[in-house]
């Protein structure tokens, strides 16, 4: 158990990474082989941004850029940023990008504090992936940099606000979280978006959804919608599909598909 965070500063060795694939090879990412790894969460956080060749995508927390390199790869001549608050996690985000044959920016430093190149630009569209869990509310992960990803000390209410600020008018703000902590992203989102859409992601069909996606609008005024679930999940595996999801969930973890908030 660690006793405190310290951020990982140094770049990773050649030694300390794994070379993993997203979207069935359509993605290729180097991964620390301790500390903090990318499951599907980033995958479906790139799905629901609804961006367009041309448009800009700020992520906040980017870690090595999973989220990142799958939506510059579904969404050629988008324009890629991020800020990062490990030094490490930057270089290797960066080397992720080129990697992946895209380019962006990946700034250094604290999101609620951002710096001043960050201030002065603006997005159509802003993505994170917070910590999901509260500090001091859990057990602490041995790896400090994976703990620091799981939970942060930023509060859900800095991400968003900083996310609003960054946004361009009528730009929207797209997270992924874990549903029992909708209650605080709710609010947050509440006091600085409007036209507020939740779509939960279920394991399977009658099962409650573990993630929730959470989208909202600078500017917005339509009504707060309440999607329907995607289920991840098929109920029964068949022998054509051994990995068992869901055709909707297929198609965006293995075929690089948008996964669209119904209209």
């Amino acid at each position: 158990m660690t006793t405190g965070c310290p951020l990982r500063t140094e770049t990773f060795g050649e030694d300390e990474l794994v070379r993993d694939a997203m979207l069935c090879g359509r993605v290729t990412l180097l991964q620390p082989r301790t500390g903090y790894r990318a499951g599907i969460d980033p995958v479906f956080l790139a799905a629901s941004v609804a961006a367009k060749p041309g448009q800009s995508i700020l992520e906040l927390g980017c870690g090595g850029g999973p989220a990142l390199c799958c939506l510059g790869v579904r969404v050629p001549g988008v324009e890629l940023a991020a800020i990062e608050l490990q030094s490490g996690y930057a270089h290797l985000a960066r080397k992720n990008l080129a990697l992946n044959g895209l380019e962006g920016e990946i700034l250094e430093g604290d999101l609620s504090k951002p710096p001043p190149e960050l201030k002065a630009r603006s997005f159509d569209h802003v993505m994170a992936n917070p910590p999901y869990f509260e500090k001091y509310r859990r057990t602490e992960a041995e790896a400090a940099d994976r703990e620091i990803a799981l939970a942060g000390e930023t509060l859900l209410s800095a991400w968003v606000r900083t996310a609003a600020k960054r946004l361009k008018p009528r730009g929207y703000a797209t997270f992924i979280q874990r549903s029992e902590r909708l209650p605080e992203l709710m609010a947050a989102m509440s006091a600085h978006l409007g036209a507020i859409e939740l779509l939960p992601l279920a394991p399977r069909h009658g099962r409650g959804p573990r993630l929730i996606l959470v989208r909202g609008r600078k500017g917005g005024r339509a009504a707060f919608r309440f999607h329907p679930p995607l289920v991840i999940h098929q109920d029964v595996v068949h022998a054509d599909r051994r990995s068992g999801y869901s055709e909707a969930a297929a198609a965006i973890i293995q075929e690089g598909a948008a996964l669209q908030f119904p209209a």
